[in-house]
């Protein structure tokens, strides 16, 4: 069962690389602002207690409801309570007996691909790690009682209920239905007392499951808006026409005087790119490695460019103290970038805001260094 469990968890993270980009083609120029919500869970399955007999005679029928908050777009904290058999055997001859669990669970959960490719309300497919603690309320220990005279001397066979601890931790993921409903695959290991099959054993007793159910999601915000929109074009006012003057009588007029034409004014250009980070992170992607080399080349190929870099973070993960760090991390990340492209130093400007100021409309969008380009011609 175990080697079971590892294969299909391994099989659910594997999902999140294919998830994440086929999500990102798909939504290309959009995101999604986060909002916090409630969500349900009902699911339904079979549990394997780990003990010494057949794989198959050991397996029992299980339920979990659990209620549950998403705090922000990686982290949430779930509730429930669940369980419904629990089976151990005797060897020689084999002699298997049956009892009766509940077990109420607290567990906090990771949205994988939150982490590495941003939250997507849309996502078909939302791989997750969870663990957790709980409290396992075991009873109807009858048929053990029945075969007492086959137990071993030193056994540790209860009678009536036994409460125990317990620790938990598994895999599992969302399959979209609609943006409130999810289909729900999850594999989870709880370890508990020795006594709780009655028999010794290792360390620890092992209940394993493998449940299908669904999440709602209750009262759920979703807003879209198109990047292209987040910088609105500039449009300027048109000038006032001027007011009709009377015209002065002919005078007679000297002959005008040859003057040089003034050399018109400088005036200020600039060139902007915007570089965009993972939530959490200040190393450059790959995806991003273009637009260092783009102003880059503006900076060395105009005469008189300097380039300021101001580094954000978005305020819906982290810290202020946190995110004032990344923000720094990450302008300083561009500017080095740009001094290994030839760049001269004291051509660059760095300049961070942390969380203290949003650009952007997303949080996505506000992981950003804008870098601008600036000259006179």
């Amino acid at each position: 069962m175990k080697r079971t469990i590892i294969t299909i968890a391994a099989s659910l993270l594997a999902l999140m690389p294919y998830t994440a980009t086929a999500q990102d083609s798909g939504n290309a120029g959009r995101s999604d602002e986060f909002h916090g919500h409630w969500f349900i869970q009902a699911q339904g399955g079979v549990g394997h207690t780990v003990g010494e007999t057949k794989f198959g005679d050991l397996i029992s029928p299980m339920a979990t409801v659990s209620f549950g908050y998403q705090f922000t777009p990686v982290w949430s904290l779930r509730a429930g309570i669940g369980g419904w058999q629990g089976k151990g055997a005797l060897v020689g001859p084999t002699q298997v007996y049956k009892y009766n669990f509940l077990q109420g669970n607290v567990d906090v959960m990771v949205d994988l691909c939150s982490i590495f490719s941003g939250y997507r309300v849309s996502r078909a497919v939302s791989p997750y790690l969870f663990a957790g603690v709980g409290v396992n309320g075991s009873f109807n220990n009858d048929e053990a009682q029945s075969l007492r005279a086959s137990f071993p001397s030193d056994n540790l066979l209860w009678d009536g209920s036994k409460v125990f601890p317990a620790g938990r931790f598994g895999v599992g993921t969302g399959i979209r239905i609609s943006d409130a409903v999810q289909f729900n695959l999850e594999l989870n290991g709880n370890f508990l007392s020795d006594r709780f099959n009655s028999k010794r054993g290792s360390a620890v007793d092992w209940q394993l499951g493998a449940q299908a159910g669904f999440t709602f999601r209750i009262g759920m915000k979703k807003h879209r808006r198109s990047s292209a929109a987040t910088e609105p074009a500039y449009t300027p006012a048109p000038a006032p026409a001027p007011e009709p003057k009377e015209e002065p009588k002919p005078e007679p007029r000297p002959e005008p005087e040859v003057k040089p034409e003034p050399k018109p004014a400088p005036q200020a250009r600039e060139y902007k790119e915007n570089v965009y980070f993972v939530i959490g992170k200040y190393e450059i992607r790959d995806t991003e490695s273009g637009k260092i080399g783009s102003v880059a080349q503006k900076v060395k190929s105009t005469p008189g460019a300097t380039v300021v870099l101001t580094g954000y973070a978005d305020a819906q993960t982290g810290s202020a103290k946190r995110n004032m760090y990344l923000s720094q991390k990450r302008a300083e990340a561009v500017a080095s970038a740009l001094e290994e492209a030839g760049v001269d130093g004291s051509r660059i400007k760095v300049d961070y805001k942390g969380d203290t100021v949003a650009p952007y409309g997303s949080p996505e969008e506000n992981r950003v260094v804008i870098c601008i380009v600036g000259w006179e011609e």
